[in-house]
């Protein structure tokens, strides 16, 4: 199923905003990190942090975070995928050698941000300004980006937290176009006893995914609008400095947005203005039923030269 692009731009729409903005002389255009700075909060993952992420790990137990994806994922349009399976000259053969070796290869054909992703750096700009002040007509190549690539990431070892906003709200799956405000978070974590701290991979758990597997599956809803991250909830999570955030939702913020704030501008004022990394499309499910609330986060992004997004499957360790 393709994401439903007339749904889209009636959604945009509604949000009766179009953001424009002068932004090259804007303060934050000026990465904390310095001038030469490529990898935003990931210089918040330091040896101290790793190692005291390690320290969570109690039962040893690990957790998949990325959804299973196929051809008919609901995906940003107009993105697509799809593989074919081939026997390189096998077909009237019986195989390679004397042994008659046999083998299948795969050939993929998509776009890197389709089902569970992370958003780069050189993702999302504020009027064709990027993260650290980058023109995309400096850095946006067609054979790639020459600044901001997904390549230059390191690993991501650090402290994770999951928010079970859906107990938090007291529903199954929470109404589309819902924002978690400030207040909402705070509210979360008093819920759980858990708090975010610097450095920390941040998850929200809406019960959204369940509109693609659950026993009344529903993608053309799930493709179309999602709950999610708020305004005020991104500043707050800008003053917390975690790494990054992430939701088992297509796009992490509240569609259809909120009154009055811009299209996808809680991804403005996560990753160009503040260098914070969104994932998408992240299973928390198991960590919520076994309240997993704080765990160790990993994650190594395929290191293609370039990238803007990439495919993931962190992985989780209580």
């Amino acid at each position: 199923m393709k994401f439903p692009i007339r749904s889209f731009l009636v959604t945009c729409l509604s949000a009766g905003f179009i953001f424009s903005a002068a932004a090259a002389d804007e303060e934050w255009t000026k990465s904390k990190w310095g001038p030469d700075d490529e990898i935003g909060a990931a210089n918040l993952i330091t040896p101290e942090s790793v190692l005291a992420a390690s320290k969570l790990v109690k039962t040893g137990k690990t957790y998949n975070l990325g959804i299973v994806i196929d051809s008919g994922t609901p995906a940003f349009p107009p993105r697509s995928m799809s593989i074919s399976i081939l026997q390189p000259n096998q077909i009237s053969t019986s195989g390679l050698g004397p042994t008659k070796t046999t083998y299948n290869d795969d050939i993929f054909t998509g776009w890197l941000g389709i089902g569970p992703q992370i958003d780069g750096l050189g993702h999302i700009g504020v009027d064709h300004i990027y993260y650290n002040g980058h023109k995309d007509s400096d850095f946006a190549k067609a054979d790639g980006l020459k600044k901001l690539g997904i390549e230059k990431l390191p690993p991501f070892v650090t402290r994770g937290v999951v928010l079970d906003m859906a107990a938090y709200f007291g529903v199954d799956i929470i109404k589309e176009g819902t924002p978690y405000t400030r207040e909402d978070i705070e509210g979360a974590e008093k819920k759980q006893g858990v708090e975010i701290r610097k450095g920390d991979v941040v998850l929200f758990h809406s019960g959204w995914l369940n509109l693609l597997d659950g026993a009344k599956p529903d993608p053309k809803r799930f493709g179309a609008v999602e709950p999610g991250l708020g305004k005020t909830g991104a500043e707050y999570l800008v003053e917390k400095e975690i790494v990054a955030v992430g939701a088992d939702t297509w796009g992490v913020e509240a569609v259809p947005f909120e009154e009055g704030v811009g299209v996808f501008e809680v991804h403005q004022i996560l990753i160009p203005k503040n260098g914070i990394f969104i994932l998408e499309n992240m299973d928390s499910r198991e960590l919520v039923k076994d309240e997993a609330w704080e765990f160790m986060f990993v994650l190594g992004a395929t290191r293609i030269r370039g990238a803007v997004q990439m495919m993931i499957n962190p992985t989780a360790i209580r």
